[in-house]
């Protein structure tokens, strides 16, 4: 046989050196074995690292997903001190009654300040047969479940039981009673009222001012001021303006005080209180006039008060003007007289006169 002109330079080991080739082959196939690992040869072993890879990747991704997921043993220790947690939250319980024959809708106002557990009841009073009364629960417009009826006699009773953790959880919930007319009961769950003067606040320029806001039976977390110019309310910074100072004696008080007052100060004043369930607010109207502003009204009465002495020392002097020219009148004419008068008595005279001398004769 010939041989193939590709291989025609190689040559085979020494016969004395292939028994000492497969002793060492053998050796480390049974070190391998021994260990455990199956030693791939360098030409097959990045095949099989790229489809483990493959393999491994996709295992430690689902592995990773599961990982943001709890596990049923940490949830429960959640759950019960969440469930303790609330336990201890105070309960409220209110009860709006209703009737067939009810004109309006029936509203309760609730002031809640702290997280509470709530227990809201509907008493509706029918003449006609109460099984056939459809009861609904919605907060504002959303249908609320898992609530209770309960029958007695004539009487319907409905039970909401619910917990306010939060502020979003504020607002309406209504009961709706519908026979043959729907009837309608509302709970208005809200924060706790702040309260200010209602009335305009005046001072004076370089004065100072104490603004309060108190809120009766509460405690707020915290209080706030804001000043107003126009429809903007601005935070009140008493550590860049030295003219500002907040304080307040009790939790449930606030107190604003303004030295150097100027004309700029003038407007709207916001105290914010800050609850746990949201916030109020209530608004302090502060005027600041100037020390000339009090004394316009006294300025118009008295040009008021001068002008009608003008007017009255006018007349006077117009009517003893025409008095003085209505006597002068009255003297020329007793003048005129009085020469008439002596006129006709020098003429009366001289017939007698005449009379007189004739008779003589």
């Amino acid at each position: 046989m010939r041989a193939l002109p590709g291989l025609r330079g190689l040559r085979g080991p020494p016969p004395l050196q292939l028994p000492l080739l497969l002793l060492c082959l053998l050796a480390a196939v049974r070190r391998s074995w021994a260990d455990g690992n199956t030693t791939a040869s360098p030409l097959t072993s990045l095949p099989i690292q790229e489809e483990m890879m493959t393999k491994y990747s996709n295992l430690s991704l689902g592995s990773h997903n599961i990982s943001l997921t709890a596990s049923p043993l940490t949830t429960l220790p959640i759950q019960e001190e969440m469930m303790t947690k609330y336990s201890n939250l105070p309960l409220e319980s209110h009860n709006i009654t209703l009737t067939e024959h009810s004109s309006v809708p029936a509203e309760k106002n609730i002031t809640l300040e702290q997280p509470s557990k709530i227990k809201l009841t509907c008493q509706f009073t029918t003449s006609g047969d109460v099984n056939s009364v459809n009861v609904t629960w919605k907060k504002g417009d959303e249908q609320l479940e898992n609530y209770c009826i309960n029958v007695t006699g004539n009487i319907l009773y409905t039970q909401y039981m619910f917990t306010i953790i939060n502020g979003k959880q504020m607002g309406s919930y209504s009961c709706f009673l519908e026979e043959e007319k729907e009837q309608r009961g509302t709970f208005n769950f809200r924060v706790p009222e702040v309260q200010g003067k209602h009335k305009p606040l005046i001072t004076y320029v370089g004065d100072s001012t104490v603004l309060i806001c108190k809120c009766q039976h509460c405690s707020p977390l915290n209080w706030t001021w804001y000043s107003s110019n126009g429809s903007i309310q601005v935070p009140v910074d008493v550590h860049v303006n030295d003219k500002y100072a907040i304080n307040g004696t009790n939790a449930n008080e606030t107190r604003l005080k303004i030295t150097q007052l100027s004309e700029d100060d003038k407007g709207s004043y916001w105290c914010h209180a800050v609850f746990q369930l949201g916030e109020s607010q209530e608004r302090v109207e502060l005027v600041v006039l100037s020390y000339l502003v009090p004394l316009k009204p006294f300025l118009g009465i008295a040009v008021e008060v001068i002008i009608l002495v003008a007017i009255i020392l006018f007349c006077e002097m117009y009517t003893q003007k025409k008095k003085m020219h209505t006597d002068d009148g009255k003297e020329f004419e007793q003048v005129e007289q009085l020469k008439s008068d002596d006129s006709n008595g020098v003429e009366n005279n001289a017939p007698r006169h005449r009379k007189s001398e004739s008779v003589s004769q």
